[in-house]
């Protein structure tokens, strides 16, 4: 273990709750808003950047998931040229993501281009992002304890900012400006992945808790509901070991993938990993 406590934000144990009792997207298992019993923790103040992961990477000589598999995903909007990566399959020059050779957080699309050292690390699966939080002396957050950063503490707000919307002109954070996914305007002055210290933190000093790139947390995936729907969304995430992923990326968008809300959630694989998988650290007192 490598005690990588570098810049955080510590939070006191309180009484705090998980979702909203008016979800955008109800079949994610946003709500209803429920009390829990939060203990005290602190968190990073920003995401695990490029600079961080290599320095993990060069003192244990790890390697990630998509550098074993040799393959990860890519958001198609990401290369320039399709002649310039090694495409898995047909390449389907309408899919949003494309399974490409050799991407992983070293070359994230795949194009020999290095990520930029101050970005957060990408192509991080759950279990990836795990080995990396025991090295750094940290752990994934806990749902409830990621919401209630991202509020700033005891505050009911539906952004990190506040509730004020962004929108295509609007920016507050690294998300989609345009028509998903032909027309990115990047009015936020980025096509992909932003700095981990780009825009305003929020009340208690986190960068980038909306946007940018998901962030895993410690919880599997599951849906609060008795409705069928939920059930079979349910034992689908059991079989697949779904955990839940927090806080959107620059792919986000209202009008199709409204998730960088602070109560919004998704689930994936623990596997997975792609050009908007990341992760930020908590740790306990």
């Amino acid at each position: 273990m490598h005690d990588q406590r570098l810049d955080t934000v510590a939070f006191e144990a309180c009484e705090s709750w998980l979702g909203t009792d008016h979800p955008i997207i109800p079949p994610d298992g946003e709500g209803p808003r429920r009390k829990a019993a939060l203990s005290a923790f602190s968190i990073d103040r920003y995401a695990v950047s490029v600079e961080r992961f290599s320095a993990f990477v060069q003192a244990t000589g790890y390697l990630t998931e998509a550098e074993r598999l040799g393959w990860s995903y890519v958001f198609r909007g990401l290369i320039d040229d399709l002649n310039t990566v090694d495409v898995i399959g047909e390449a389907d020059r309408t899919a949003w993501w494309l399974g490409v050779n050799g991407a992983n957080w070293r070359n994230p699309a795949g194009d020999g281009v290095t990520a930029p050292s101050d970005h957060p690390v990408t192509h991080i699966s759950w279990h990836d992002a795990n080995v990396f939080a025991d090295w750094a002396g940290g752990r994934l957050p806990k749902e409830l304890e990621w919401e209630h950063a991202a509020r700033g503490g005891i505050t009911n707000i539906r952004y990190p900012w506040g509730d004020e919307e962004p929108d295509d002109e609007t920016v507050f954070c690294n998300i989609w400006q345009g028509r998903f996914p032909e027309l990115n305007t990047c009015q936020d002055g980025y096509l992909g992945t932003a700095p981990v210290d780009a825009f305003e933190p929020n009340s208690a000093g986190l960068y980038n808790m909306a946007g940018n790139v998901w962030e895993w947390t410690a919880d599997r995936f599951r849906v609060r509901s008795l409705k069928a729907a939920a059930k079979k969304r349910n034992a689908d995430a059991q079989r697949h070991g779904e955990r839940i992923v927090k806080g959107g990326s620059f792919l986000c968008h209202a009008s199709y993938c409204w998730r960088y809300r602070i109560a919004a959630r998704s689930g994936r694989p623990p596997d997975s990993s792609s050009s908007n998988s990341g992760l930020r650290l908590a740790y306990s007192p």
